[in-house]
């Protein structure tokens, strides 16, 4: 595996290279083009591309002065009022180099920092606009106070399709001689779910076992085969209460996994188009809510392994129920 992570060697460095997010380029580009550029707000789950389309937009619009004109801060390790007051004030309030007439400076993860400074931030954003432009990145924007966000133009990044993130991940195996198999591809993006930086990731460190197939892609992450999940629900809802304790039993003991890890995984697999469970729409409903509060216990301290018995002894019941309704019908 290569010292450097796939997923920053990889990472777009221009504004074009990015993809499944042709709205916020167009926008971010005609900012480029007028060389005049508003607060910012980008909004969106993780791995989406925020971080990547702050920077590019930093090296079209700075150029090879880019770090001269650009300060880079991750707002969860620096997000108190101290460094607002100190570090961003004094670099807010000092000129630019070039002929971009203002720096620009980027908040990561703006939405884990204190309200205090929040509110100090918000007088800093109208003193020195003449100096300084800001982009906040923020994953939960709704943690953001009303009157940053009212300064702020808004970009909302929406997860990458599936085929903007195959195509990717088959060009980069293609680069470093990774062998990827289709099965492997879609494993990949159950685990993923649209964060290419995870999916990225998770190549690498599939590719470190070998051959990337859907049984390395699990392995590499900790997770359980969605099959081996699905065929513990379909015992329980078949009545079989012993052996699905056992595959229970088995999944917790061979992968490591935790109650919530496995709690998540069942809710998953509920709602997969692919899973092999077959339920009504409104016995769904209930196996949802069951899981909504198995996973509440756990997290609030409660025995995994006691709570997810407790969860596949109600799947039992239900299953008994479905089994007479369907007997009382014919």
């Amino acid at each position: 595996m290569s010292e450097i992570l796939w997923a920053e060697k990889y990472r777009p460095r221009t504004l074009d290279e990015m993809v499944n997010q042709e709205d916020v380029v167009r926008r971010l580009k005609e900012f480029v083009r007028e060389r005049n550029v508003p607060h910012l707000l980008f909004a969106g789950p993780p791995g989406t591309g925020k971080t990547t389309a702050a920077l590019a937009l930093a090296h079209e619009l700075y150029g090879e002065e880019w770090r001269n004109n650009v300060l880079e801060l991750n707002a969860s390790d620096e997000r108190g009022i101290q460094t607002i007051r100190e570090r961003v004030k004094e670099y807010a309030r000092t000129v630019a180099l070039g002929r971009v007439p203002f720096k620009m400076i980027i908040l990561d993860e703006a939405d884990n920092m204190t309200s205090d400074a929040q509110q100090a931030l918000r007088r800093i954003m109208e003193l020195y606009t003449a100096t300084a432009r800001f982009c906040l990145i923020a994953n939960y924007p709704s943690k953001i106070i009303e009157p940053i966000q009212s300064r702020c133009a808004f970009f909302r990044f929406r997860p990458l399709s599936k085929e903007d993130l195959f195509s990717r991940l088959k060009y980069i195996a293609e680069r470093e001689g990774v062998e990827l198999t289709e099965e492997g591809l879609d494993a990949i993006w159950e685990v993923s779910a649209g964060d290419m930086r995870r999916a990225i990731n998770t190549l690498q460190a599939a590719a470190a076992l070998g051959k990337v197939t859907a049984e390395s892609v699990y392995k590499a992450v900790g997770m359980a085969k969605p099959k081996e999940v699905s065929e513990m629900i379909n015992l329980a809802l078949k009545g079989d209460f012993v052996n699905a304790r056992e595959k229970l039993r088995e999944l917790m003991i061979n992968y490591g996994l935790s109650g919530t890890d496995i709690i998540r995984q069942v809710h998953r697999e509920i709602f997969s188009a692919r899973s092999s469970i077959k339920l009504p729409d409104d016995v769904r409903v209930e196996v949802a809510d069951l899981v909504g509060e198995i996973d509440y216990r756990m997290v609030e301290g409660s025995d995994d392994e006691i709570q997810l018995s407790a969860f596949l002894a109600k799947l039992v019941l239900i299953g008994k129920r479905l089994r007479e309704s369907t007997r009382s019908a014919i």
